[in-house]
């Protein structure tokens, strides 16, 4: 489906605005828009060269308005309008951009989002994470991965999102697993099966014990009594499976700390489970994860991780600011200049407007 705008009037954050949201607005001629062939296409890169996938990002993002649209949700010209114009703040002396001004949708399924959201919890994790072994020097790390049986359609995964957050309360409680925990981050994934269309549910838990937790039988937790505990707490008739891993401080490559971070750190769903090339089936999908994700929170933290959350002062990753995640947190300096990038309808990409 080609997306054509006779005109297009994008909202932008007021400039004192630390937020999504806002006043200003950019009136775009889409004669000009497509017309100028001189423009340059944006190429925006981190510190190490690494270029950042606007482009990508935004082409999933259009595929999954087309989904919403014919699928007739209210939302789907907010998830149309998501990123379409960027400004940036350029450096004048290394050209280095950095994100200024934009509007996201903040839907659950956009590319866009979530990869904003990914790099966001991603950088807070890890501030709270090396503040915790700060405070903890001996203090350990145990990765888990909570699972429950797929469920076939969108309010049988609504209805087991729920139950999940409340049997993890549960368990958190229980004597022996609060007898040495210090604290926890949780996020909860959902990947679909290509074969029989089910959806697997599942939470990736960093949890922060005490080093007692390994001194004998009566701290320490293998994986069979996780496996109990887990489906005690979820009422459950049969033994889910759970996965059990001891974080190690170093590996060849980098920390397994950092490793269980960007795990839990992911993207709460991946695009290309709904954008196969049976669109009848990315239909569906997309209407099941739609109701099945509906009001739910997918990151959590507890205890000293969360109190420490909060003294950081860190807005809500999933909720929050997708402007500033901090992937790269230098202010743009004094001597920068704005820069805007305009997503071209049909160029499929984004230009950048008034070059200096």
């Amino acid at each position: 489906m080609n997306i054509k705008i006779p005109s297009v009037r994008f909202k932008l954050p007021h400039k004192n605005q630390n937020t999504d949201g806002g006043s200003l607005y950019i009136m775009c001629d889409n004669y000009s828009i497509y017309s100028d062939q001189s423009s340059r296409v944006l190429v925006d890169k981190t510190k190490s060269g690494k270029e950042r996938p606007w482009r990508t990002k935004k082409l999933s993002n259009v595929n999954y308005y087309e989904l919403l649209h014919i699928l007739e949700f209210k939302k789907a010209e907010r998830v149309k309008e998501c990123g379409t114009v960027l400004e940036f703040k350029a450096d004048e002396d290394t050209g280095h951009l950095k994100l200024f001004k934009t509007w996201f949708c903040k839907s659950r399924l956009c590319s866009l989002c979530n990869w904003r959201r990914a790099m966001k919890h991603s950088s807070q994790t890890k501030k709270i994470v090396a503040e915790v072994v700060r405070r903890k020097p001996k203090a350990r790390w145990v990765f888990l991965t909570l699972t429950v049986k797929n469920v076939y359609d969108g309010e049988e995964l609504n209805k087991s999102l729920s139950d999940m957050a409340q049997g993890f309360r549960r368990m958190m409680q229980y004597k022996k697993v609060a007898k040495n925990l210090i604290g926890f981050m949780r996020a909860t994934e959902v990947t679909v099966n290509p074969i029989d269309n089910s959806y697997n549910q599942h939470m990736h838990v960093l949890l922060c014990v005490e080093s007692t937790y390994f001194y004998n039988t009566e701290n320490y937790i293998n994986q069979k009594q996780w496996i109990q505990f887990w489906k005690r707490a979820m009422k459950l008739d049969y033994d889910p499976n759970v996965k059990v891993q001891i974080v190690k401080p170093k590996n060849k490559h980098k920390s397994d700390i950092q490793s269980a971070v960007d795990e839990t750190a992911k993207y709460p769903i991946k695009d290309t489970d709904y954008m196969t090339d049976d669109e009848e089936k990315n239909l569906q999908r997309v209407a099941d994860l739609e109701e099945g994700l509906h009001r739910k929170r997918l990151i959590s933290y507890g205890g000293l991780l969360k109190e420490i959350h909060k003294e950081l002062n860190l807005d809500d990753a999933e909720d929050g600011d997708l402007i500033h995640t901090d992937d790269e947190e230098d202010e743009a300096s004094e001597n920068a200049y704005s820069i805007v990038a305009i997503w071209n309808w049909e160029r499929r990409n984004y230009f950048i407007k008034g070059d200096r």
